[in-house]
């Protein structure tokens, strides 16, 4: 498996503190089946700490400190705030795409209500030469309340990628859990990531049980996202077809999904 989105790198933002720590999530990746995990620390303002100069670096430092039996590599990347990336440069863009490869950038989908202008940032930054895969949709308001106008991003070439707290929340009625599983099941969800933030003891690397908890909907697709998917995303490729023939056993279609 291929997990797009971590905190693994220390000390930079709210990930682990220390390298030990980065060591025992990577391990922890590795235990679920993941063989790469991209640092996707985040860019925006209240994380001062995270250079996107160094994080090629620090990744480096990582996967040497990792034990040679681990079968997990750290490739570079960042959670691009999007007011971030207005004024960033070609350069601190390319270094903080996938695999630092200059094609795919992991944006951050803001937490509170979106701006009549959020379609518009997007597109800025499309035209720059870069696909989008937006992080976490599910989880905001505004797409949560009008799930149309993420169907209409997504009808615009960027690719969807949700994650791991909102496939397994223990609440089958939260609206971050609805609207993940009716993304699978609309087949508008191109990536299953898990965000993770530590080894264990909060929002950990537990991929493989995100993809586990999809199985409901749509098995052999839950694994096309974190696995051809997630290889094509990485490299820059475009996406390979995904599964066909799986209709989900407890589809949940939301009010209002189609206008």
């Amino acid at each position: 498996m291929i997990d797009l989105h971590s905190h693994v790198l220390p000390g930079i933002d709210d990930g682990p503190s220390d390298i030990a720590d980065s060591v025992e999530f990577a391990e922890a990746a590795a235990a679920q089946g993941t063989t790469v995990l991209a640092a996707t620390p985040h860019l925006r303002s209240d994380f001062p700490l995270v250079e996107i100069e160094r994080v090629a670096d620090a990744c480096a430092e990582l996967n040497e400190r990792l034990p040679a039996d681990a079968d997990v590599v750290v490739t570079p990347g960042a959670e691009v705030d999007v007011m971030w990336a207005q004024s960033a440069s070609d350069e601190q863009l390319g270094l903080a795409s996938l695999g630092q490869h200059g094609t795919d950038l992991l944006v951050e989908t803001p937490y509170g209500l979106l701006s009549d202008t959020f379609e518009d940032l997007l597109f800025r930054i499309t035209v720059r030469g870069y696909r989008i895969l937006l992080a976490h949709p599910e989880r905001n308001p505004t797409f949560q309340r009008d799930p149309v106008r993420l169907k209409e991003i997504a009808a615009r070439g960027v690719l969807i990628q949700i994650t791991l707290p909102s496939v397994v929340a223990r609440d089958r009625g939260s609206r971050s859990r609805k609207l993940a599983f009716a993304l699978v099941r609309e087949g508008l969800a191109h990536n299953l990531a898990s965000d993770s933030h530590s080894p264990g003891r909060w929002r950990p690397p537990a991929l493989r049980s995100a993809v586990e908890a999809l199985a409901e909907a749509a098995p052999a697709y839950a694994e096309w996202m974190v696995t051809d998917a997630a290889a094509a995303i990485l490299e820059g490729e475009p996406l390979p077809k995904p599964p066909h023939g799986q209709a989900p056993r407890r589809g949940i279609r939301l009010p209002g999904w189609r206008r």
